[in-house]
């Protein structure tokens, strides 16, 4: 299966895009990075992502990822995740109801292992963590901080729903862990897409904290992804806001046939 599976990992030590921003194409999704600006101060990126697609098998898996204090904690989890490959795109091919409840046991079952939270320990700094995966007319999320997960589709739009997840600071993976804690603390969720186009939008806060708050209200973002080229439009926006801290950002479209889900009397 795996050779039928397009994949994609990076983390800012390995290349920063500091006054870079930067679009690339995988398939139908597209990755914005930008590094902030020199200019406001900035001189490293923390910032990591993930993303697995299979088109024949109509799934795709993300993860964006905003440490701090050093890379290591994104690069500590990227690398794990890397390890279970094999095993997350086998759950994958599940069927849908099956997959998502398997899936939530693998993620949290992984950051609680023994392995795991020892080599947190040895990482300095944490991050961020948000994965969202799509299968069928489903997503399911699984987040740890304060990175956003949107969901634009002009039904939801009409009735002011934009955001999918509430960001929670004080969360982390690393050094300082939520699931170190006795009671680990982190949100997850489900949520059907509607008939026709759904509009996945996952980023990390340099886009929303930026200066003058240009993309702080979502329906900014709504706005700015109608456009052509929106991704370049975004990153291109806040460096002209002299935004320091780094965004990462995966964008793409999802359409569905089937009708979702409708009140008796709708």
């Amino acid at each position: 299966m795996s050779n039928m599976t397009k994949h994609f990992s990076w983390v800012g030590s390995e290349e920063s895009f500091v006054d870079k921003p930067s679009v690339i194409q995988l398939d139908h999704i597209e990755v914005g990075r930008y590094g902030g600006n020199s200019d406001a101060g900035q001189y490293k990126n923390e910032d990591g992502c993930l993303i697995w697609l299979n088109n024949e098998e109509d799934w795709e898996f993300t993860m964006i990822l905003d440490a701090h204090n050093s890379a290591e904690s994104a690069e500590l989890v990227l690398a794990y995740l890397n390890k279970e490959k094999s095993h997350i795109e086998t759950i994958l091919s599940l069927p849908t109801n099956e997959s998502f409840k398997s899936l939530e046991d693998k993620i949290v079952g992984l950051f609680q292992s023994k392995e795991f939270l020892a080599a947190c320990q040895n990482v300095t700094g944490e991050t961020a963590c948000l994965i969202v995966a799509r299968k069928d007319r489903y997503i399911w999320w699984f987040s740890v901080g304060d990175c956003v997960l949107y969901l634009f589709h002009p039904e939801l739009v009409a009735l002011g729903q934009l955001q999918v997840n509430q960001r929670h600071f004080y969360e982390w993976i690393g050094q300082v862990n939520t699931f170190e804690r006795p009671v680990s603390c982190y949100t997850i969720g489900t949520k059907e897409l509607r008939k026709g186009d759904n509009h996945l939008f996952l980023t990390t806060d340099g886009l929303i904290e930026c200066p003058n708050e240009p993309y702080s209200n979502p329906a900014d973002i709504y706005e700015t992804l109608l456009k052509e080229e929106s991704t370049v439009s975004l990153l291109k926006g806040i460096q002209h806001n002299n935004v320091r801290d780094s965004t990462t950002m995966v964008s793409w479209k999802v359409t569905i046939s089937k009708e979702a889900t409708k009140a008796r009397n709708q």
